[in-house]
């Protein structure tokens, strides 16, 4: 309901700087500016002063500056509220979906044991794959979704909800179609050396610390680059843009259009499966039993 170039001009009147900004949400500098000049256009407002010093908040900026965080939040429990009225009287189960969380997996599923729930509908929710944002969408788990499907070996995540596995995806790389790598049919882990390999930082996930540990003893040849705790497209255009390599599973290929994903000669993967409040209700418990029945 609210334009999310909101969530980058917030972000650059808090940093000052259009560059800091362009580091802390993994976009480049010229992205940020044509956001801005996007959304000042739109409003038919100067919001920024720019000087030699970096950027300041014009006065009209600063209204919008102290309106804008209210503005996305009454928009989200808007959409919150307006689809629990919606389904207020069905019997219905909500799935979240997003790019690198689909929910295909669960419709693959729900194909097989839906017949048990014939009397059920079923809402897609969509929402954002955002590396500041996912864990309220986590936290929502048993309000606005019911059921998310998505990789789930983060520490954090683990924290707020409860993981049924399905199974398990692959670790990859991906690279930039004009990257030397980008013809391989599979890599060999010396074919990283002297690259520049990014994937989230330390002490989150027990897989991804094993797969850095191995290379930071092993293979010292690799720079390791620290993205955010959580891959957003952000992540993807990052790696387009620097020609670095990014970790990946095989899911996740087709996810940006300018790269192409690689198996890796190793044998590390990460649990995928559904993802489920802490407190589910009884229909939710009732699924996933059928669900365990067909795995």
């Amino acid at each position: 309901m609210y334009n999310y170039m909101l969530d980058t001009f917030i972000a650059v009147a808090d940093c000052g700087s259009f560059t800091k900004t362009a580091d802390k949400l993994y976009l480049s500098p010229t992205a940020v500016m044509k956001q801005m000049n996007t959304l000042e256009k739109h409003l038919g407002l100067k919001l920024f002063e720019r000087t030699s010093l970096g950027i300041a908040l014009t006065r009209a900026g600063e209204v919008v500056y102290k309106n804008a965080k209210i503005i996305i939040e009454h928009s989200k429990q808007t959409i919150i509220e307006a689809n629990n009225a919606m389904h207020k009287y069905d019997t219905t189960f909500c799935v979240g979906t997003s790019i690198l969380n689909p929910a295909k997996p669960f419709m693959d599923l729900w194909y097989k044991v839906g017949g048990e729930f014939s009397d059920y509908k079923l809402h897609i929710v969509p929402f954002e794959d955002n590396h500041d944002g996912i864990l309220s969408e986590i936290e929502k788990l048993g309000e606005k979704f019911d059921f998310l499907v998505g990789v789930c070996n983060s520490t954090i995540w683990q924290s707020l909800c409860n993981f049924l596995p399905l199974g398990r995806y692959k670790k990859m790389i991906a690279v930039s179609y004009k990257h030397p790598l980008a013809k391989k049919q599979v890599v060999d882990v010396k074919d990283l050396y002297g690259k520049t390999l990014m994937m989230v930082k330390a002490g989150h996930s027990s897989v991804n610390d094993f797969l850095r540990n191995d290379l930071e003893t092993n293979h010292p040849q690799i720079k390791i680059e620290d993205t955010p705790l959580f891959y957003d497209i952000s992540v993807f255009n990052r790696c387009a843009e620097t020609g670095n390599v990014l970790l990946t599973i095989e899911c996740w290929k087709d996810v940006h259009p300018g790269l192409v994903t690689i198996p890796v000669n190793w044998d590390y993967s990460i649990p995928y499966g559904i993802l489920y409040s802490l407190n589910p209700p009884n229909d939710v418990l009732r699924f996933l039993d059928a669900v365990k029945n067909i795995i």
